[in-house]
């Protein structure tokens, strides 16, 4: 499949921001500066990004099922059990009945991300 040229309005430049956003964690965590919180929060970013990736067409799902038990197997082996989900098997279930990660806010105080280039 191939996608169109134009994006609904401002998700390119929301994905660039994200995009930017982990490069930037990744950069300032290196392999020793994550702590469980931080690594809860960035799997759940991956979960976000792969459930609305994957609500593309039936074959973008079918090749990201597999990232929500990826993650929570992650989480496992740092250590800690996530949050219970309902308990859907990513191999065993079509597409369309894959858990959505939870959304959740981000605390007092938060101003949301910038697009650096709506500045240009």
């Amino acid at each position: 499949m191939e996608l169109p040229d134009r994006a609904a309005p401002g998700v390119e430049a929301l994905a660039e921001v994200a995009a930017e956003a982990a490069c930037a964690l990744a950069d300032a965590a290196g392999p020793a500066g994550w702590n469980f919180a931080a690594a809860e929060d960035a799997a759940e970013a991956i979960d976000t990004l792969a459930a609305a990736l994957a609500d593309i067409d039936p074959e973008a799902a079918r090749l990201l099922a597999a990232i929500p038990a990826a993650t929570k197997a992650l989480l496992r082996h740092f250590g800690q059990e996530q949050e219970a989900d309902a308990a859907v098997s990513a191999t065993a279930a079509r597409p369309s009945q894959l858990p959505k990660p939870r959304r959740r806010g981000l605390g007092p105080g938060w101003q949301g991300l910038t697009d650096a280039s709506a500045k240009r």
